[in-house]
């Protein structure tokens, strides 16, 4: 199958933009010349448009190979909404439906397949697929081939065989989180000939990030959720138990909430993502078992009320949010528990000595970054090797810059308070001595017989938590997990304890209230920025339930209808005519075709109301 027409012309016509953005057309023009290529996009830059274009522009059926079952349903969904032939395959489907796929497939009728890589391995799959003519083959989270990334799946080193079964058929492995190494693996494991690089910014400047020592975890939860009432939100937590406790909590105090995780049976997290991608205000709780390919482009906060396990991890969890451009907003809450935890992990994992090594660095940059004191958002795109010249002003420490202290004389009675205790004890232990508490373990041990005890009444037991955690993270102490979490002393804390060096250290504060981005009615996408009034209220919520009417209809969720970001521009421009439709950014022809009519009748209703007498 072929398409006379040009990327261009196909990017206006079915997907309804005027122009690409980016490195989108350079990376479609390796791909019509027939090149490999290696696609580093942080989510929401459009990536999918990419492998898709040269898909529909090449001769032949363009191969998709995604990792995620949702990931295929919702592109699929989207692509037939706009009016292209798409199918997937994988184990949710019936024998029955699966030959009606293939035969589509041989008769030419399929212009793009989605396939999970343990079907594309099949040898009848790979057999099947060498009798058809293939115009491109994208790897889409490319990652996964990766060892040394966050997210490795063993079905991914298989790939390699595309080499020898597809020969002379352009292949383009696409990531949105990849260091310098990860991409060499992505290169090598692939065996990607000679790829054109292409490696865009990691910023998205629609996501404030924030980060705050965590406190009181469920009070400054809802704090944040003040501020974007009815919006779409992810909550990820490190425990099962924790997920479905806090999503109970969420439910109880009137929120939509639902958990997600491994342990739920396959249909119920089936329809709690269901229910997610469908509704408009869900909150899913989740453990990092939700969320890789979720393509949904209104989620307005990601919050992790634990410590992910690294920088990498982060960044794509954190990018979930405000996929459409508008303006969208993380917190992470991160304490002492989850810096002894998170490294007892690794040191209690059954990798090999460099594997732990490397988790080990990746776990410290990330500790690191949270305890930083300079713009967040400078020093998250410094980590993936971008050098902003300039301050954000859209991060936590942009807008609310931390209150420092000299903390070395803390430091020291600290240091002094665990190598006097034989370095022996866990963190409640040795601020307890610190503070002079009476507790019977402290008598157990005569520790009230110790030059360190009582010595630290000048902060209260959050107070040196905060100096403990920011000790251990600058690498003044180790948490020994082979002594249950027992503090040690590191060769960096004599130097500190001599006298030879002054240590500042940020003060730990409740967060500052968080902007209320929902109430304040600004949007913000790319091109579209828009103050919805209280006067244009009624008409918003017009478009939005025409939307979600459409939705049901089709069985699709709404935004496969059209985003935010299209139903702002209909608000802003109040198209009159299929011809003005048209114009709006997202409104393609296929689509103006479907829907076009029934959002100009809302908007049409919303003038005759505002003529009226």
């Amino acid at each position: 199958m072929t398409s006379a027409q040009t990327p261009l012309a196909i990017l206006q016509d079915t997907y309804g933009f005027d122009a690409f953005r980016g490195e989108q057309a350079a990376v479609i023009d390796a791909a019509m010349a027939g090149r490999d290529a290696l696609v580093l996009m942080p989510t929401g830059a459009g990536k999918s448009v990419c492998y898709q274009i040269p898909m529909l522009a090449r001769t032949g059926v363009g191969i998709v190979i995604s990792p995620l079952i949702a990931l295929m349903q919702d592109q699929v969904h989207a692509l037939r909404e706009q009016g292209v032939a798409a199918d997937f395959l994988n184990s949710s489907l019936p024998a029955e439906e699966q030959r009606a796929v293939v035969d589509r497939l041989r008769s030419g009728r399929t212009q793009l397949l989605y396939i999970a890589p343990e079907r594309l391995l099949q040898p009848r799959t790979l057999d099947e697929l060498a009798t058809l003519t293939i115009a491109l083959i994208a790897i889409d989270e490319a990652h996964c081939v990766s060892q040394w990334g966050h997210d490795f799946r063993q079905d991914y080193l298989g790939l390699h065989v595309l080499t020898e079964h597809f020969p002379g058929v352009p292949r383009m492995a696409l990531t949105a989180t990849a260091d310098a190494r990860t991409r060499e693996e992505i290169v090598t494991r692939l065996e990607l000939n000679d790829p054109a690089r292409f490696v865009a910014s990691f910023d998205r400047p629609n996501i404030r990030y924030r980060v705050s020592p965590k406190l009181d975890p469920k009070r400054q939860l809802e704090h944040f959720l003040k501020g974007h009432e009815q919006e779409a939100g992810i909550v990820y937590c490190m425990s099962r138990k924790k997920v479905e406790d806090t999503a109970r909590w969420l439910s109880e105090s009137g929120h939509v909430a639902l958990p997600y995780h491994a342990g739920l049976p396959a249909d119920v997290r089936s329809e709690h993502q269901q229910r997610f991608l469908r509704e408009d205000a869900v909150i899913m709780v989740a453990t990092i078992a939700f969320g890789m390919g979720i393509d949904k482009p209104d989620v307005r906060f990601v919050v992790h009320l634990d410590l992910p396990k690294s920088m990498e991890a982060y960044y794509q969890e954190t990018g979930r949010a405000g996929r459409d451009g508008m303006a969208a907003e993380t917190l992470l809450l991160f304490g002492l528990q989850d810096v002894v935890r998170l490294r007892q992990m690794v040191d209690e994992s059954e990798s090999g000595e460099e594997r732990k090594r490397e988790e080990r660095r990746k776990l410290d940059a990330l500790l690191g970054w949270c305890e930083i004191t300079t713009c967040r958002r400078r020093a998250l795109l410094a980590y993936f090797g971008e050098q902003p010249q300039a301050d954000c002003g859209n991060c936590d420490i942009c807008l609310h810059p931390p209150e420092t202290f000299d903390a070395t004389v803390a430091a020291q009675k600290l240091l002094s308070c665990v190598f006097r205790t034989g370095q022996r004890f866990g963190a409640a232990h040795v601020i307890d001595v610190l503070r002079g508490s009476a507790t019977d373990k402290i008598r157990q041990h005569h520790h009230e017989e110790l030059s360190t005890f009582g010595i630290g009444d000048e902060l209260d037991a959050k107070g040196w938590r905060s100096v403990l955690r920011q000790l251990l993270v600058q690498g003044y102490l180790e948490a020994d997990a082979s002594r249950f979490g027992a503090l040690v002393l590191t060769p960096r804390a004599k130097p500190l304890l001599r006298g030879d060096e002054q240590l500042v250290l940020r003060r730990d504060a409740v967060a500052p209230k968080s902007a209320k981005a929902s109430s304040s009615g600004k949007r913000s996408a790319g091109s579209v920025e828009h103050t919805i009034s209280a006067a244009e209220q009624p008409l918003w919520e017009a478009l939005r339930n025409c939307r979600r009417e459409l939705a049901d209809e089709a069985g699709v969720p709404p935004y496969v209808i059209f985003h935010d970001s299209t139903l702002l521009e209909m608000l802003q421009h109040r198209p009159e005519s299929q011809a003005e439709m048209l114009a709006l950014n997202g409104v393609g022809q296929t689509k103006l075709e479907r829907f076009g009519d029934a959002f100009l009748e809302v908007l049409k209703g919303a003038q005759h109301e505002g003529a009226a007498p």
